[in-house]
């Protein structure tokens, strides 16, 4: 599977750009704030239905513009797939393939499998949980489209739960058995999506360890570590024993919107303990364990998007990238950089088929 072309207009800072691909290695190189990143933003939109780097859809239209089209065409399984993602302000977002809109982006999910690899990883590090649960709920969500649609109807579940929580408070009522309907239906969903993550985490953990050992050459001790309030009891009791709580903050304070992912280093916290090296290492073998979890349980290579991460990487680690390039462990590579000569340097060393596109 890769990307044949793609086209932009009014995404970003670009008005209208085309774009012809090789089937290996595609860079994109140029001065910072140039629009290489808006490339690959605009590829994993293609992917996910949405931009990688901001959440507010209207935000991706150039400014001045009223609306964005990307227009991608890829070929996968011998057959041509044109994907197009559209938006126009005041308007819902369309996802087309083949000229077919989707009904729900999520039936899209799973279908071009990719990972991106960013600077902006460091938010996985840095900010709260809800950030490491998406990337846990990204990951199974490409490879299990039922896991997806049960999260979606966990959550309206939980919103619909709260707004009962609301109501009870601002009309000074309380209606156990309408309680009771929402929290069946969350224990049901929760611990099937409780499950599914334990077993994601067991099947991954081992496939992290392993990149981050190559990366580091077994220099340091990681850890990744579910955590979840379901490790303690089923959901139904923990809503039951809870409803007090609840009900003085007005939503739903236990379930597996709550689980983290501790990422750690000798058993501590790497955002707290960890140097910039450190987490830097951590993040490229999550990604590196995210891509081949993906290329194992799918059977495709999923289209790999490398941000300005050449810059961030010593020669150490970017000769271990450029090892896995050489032996034909990635499929399509996308690359932004901003020095022209050491990008052709290295794509130079891999002995594939490569492009640079000079912004």
């Amino acid at each position: 599977m890769y990307l044949k072309a793609i086209s932009l207009y009014n995404y970003k800072s670009f008005s209208e750009a085309n774009f012809d691909f090789d089937t290996k290695i595609n860079c994109f190189v140029g001065k910072n704030g140039i629009g290489k990143t808006n490339i690959l933003d605009a590829i994993y939109h293609l992917s996910y239905g949405k931009s990688y780097f901001n959440p507010l859809a209207v935000q991706n239209i150039k400014h001045g513009e009223e609306f964005f089209v990307i227009d991608g065409t890829f070929e996968k399984n011998e057959r041509t797939e044109q994907i197009i993602c559209s938006l126009k302000k005041n308007h819902k977002k369309i996802l087309k393939r083949n000229g077919k809109q989707y009904e729900k982006f999520s039936d899209h999910i799973g279908f071009i499998p990719l990972v991106i690899i960013s600077p902006a990883d460091s938010d996985l590090i840095v900010e709260g949980s809800d950030t490491r649960r998406k990337f846990i709920d990204s990951v199974i969500s490409q490879l299990d489209a039922t896991y997806l649609q049960e999260l979606i109807q966990y959550q309206k579940i939980i919103i619909q739960r709260n707004a009962l929580l609301k109501y009870f408070a601002l009309n000074h009522v309380f209606e156990n058995d309408t309680l009771s309907i929402y929290n069946e239906q969350l224990n049901s969903l929760g611990q099937r999506i409780f499950e599914k993550r334990k077993q994601f985490l067991d099947d991954f953990i081992p496939i992290f360890n392993k990149h981050h050992q190559a990366i580091t050459g077994s220099a340091e001790s990681v850890q990744l570590v579910y955590e979840s309030q379901l490790f303690d009891n089923n959901l139904l009791t923990l809503l039951q024993e809870n409803i007090n709580k609840d009900r003085a903050l007005h939503y739903t304070s236990v379930g597996v919107h709550k689980d983290d992912l501790s990422f750690e280093i000798d058993h501590y916290p790497i955002k707290k303990f960890g140097s910039q090296g450190q987490q830097k290492s951590f993040l490229i073998a999550l990604k590196l364990a995210q891509f081949e979890f993906v290329k194992k349980q799918s059977g495709v290579k999923p289209i790999l998007l490398f941000d300005d991460i050449f810059d961030k990487l010593d020669e150490t680690r970017v000769e271990k990238i450029i090892e896995m390039v050489n032996d034909d462990v990635f499929g399509q590579l996308f690359i932004s950089d901003t020095h022209p000569e050491r990008t052709e340097n290295i794509v130079k060393s891999t002995h594939q088929s490569y492009k640079i596109f000079n912004l």
